[in-house]
């Protein structure tokens, strides 16, 4: 396991799936975590679960989308921490999902605030405070970054932004020492894909749940990007897909 003793991060979307199974991740690995979320209730619950397993955590509601409200947690998390070493940007919504001839502008201008421009507040906030020399920022990605798959318009839109701020940040921050990576998880087995399947709509819908990939897996890729080893990947958009990717992990 990389050890992160000593670190100190936020995980955005850390309510649930693969957000709370990264801190857990992270906090067993050394690092203390700031959970974040909309919902208080559970990033608090996640929290605890941690604590209780004797890793530091500490968690509070924040709308990404908010950058005020980004600026007041960053903030937060440095008087509890003291240093800030690793962002996690997974705060995340497929919503909506169907055709955008019928579409709701607001709800399809919600998705990519949250999904863009939430992970971009957060960028900008934490960069004049990350650590110099082993700063990290993972933006989870997804392969609706690089195809449109029918009837997700503003997800494939929002990812495709994402990767390419990844891209933005590696250019302008490298030499400050900054490593950002994109992170595509692959299909796995959250409460998303439980709105995805219900909506009927493109091939991912179809997919049987037992065949969705771990979301304890997908967190250790996440995880293994903190470390200095993969420091050829910086600035690339990670697959768990790719088989190369999967042998660091010793995964099939």
């Amino acid at each position: 396991m990389t050890d992160l003793t000593g670190k100190n991060a936020i995980v955005t979307g850390a309510g649930r799936g693969l957000g709370a199974a990264s801190a857990k991740i992270l906090a067993a690995a050394g690092a203390a975590v700031m959970l974040v979320a909309r919902d208080s209730v559970a990033v608090a619950e996640v929290a605890q679960q941690i604590t209780d397993s004797g890793g530091r955590a500490v968690s509070m509601a924040c709308d990404v989308a908010d950058y005020h409200a980004v600026e007041t947690m960053v903030a937060a998390t440095q008087k509890q921490f003291g240093s800030l070493d690793i962002l996690v940007n997974n705060a995340g919504v497929i919503d909506p999902i169907g055709s955008i001839a019928n579409s709701d502008p607001k709800l399809w201008a919600r998705n990519i605030e949250i999904n863009l421009i939430g992970a971009y507040n957060a960028i900008r906030a934490v960069l004049p405070v990350l650590s110099k020399t082993t700063g990290t920022i993972i933006n989870v990605s997804s392969g609706a970054a690089h195809r449109p798959l029918e009837g997700w318009s503003a997800y494939c839109s929002g990812k495709a932004g994402l990767a390419m701020l990844t891209r933005a940040v590696e250019l302008e921050c490298a030499e400050q020492g900054v490593r950002i990576f994109g992170f595509s998880p692959g299909t796995i087995d959250t409460e998303m894909q439980v709105k995805i399947r219900a909506s009927g709509i493109n091939q991912i819908s179809q997919i049987p749940r037992e065949n969705l990939s771990s979301v304890a897996d997908a967190a250790r890729g996440l995880v293994q990007l903190c470390n200095a080893e993969n420091d050829d990947l910086i600035g690339q958009d990670v697959s768990m897909t790719d088989t190369n990717f999967r042998s660091r992990l010793n995964l099939t």
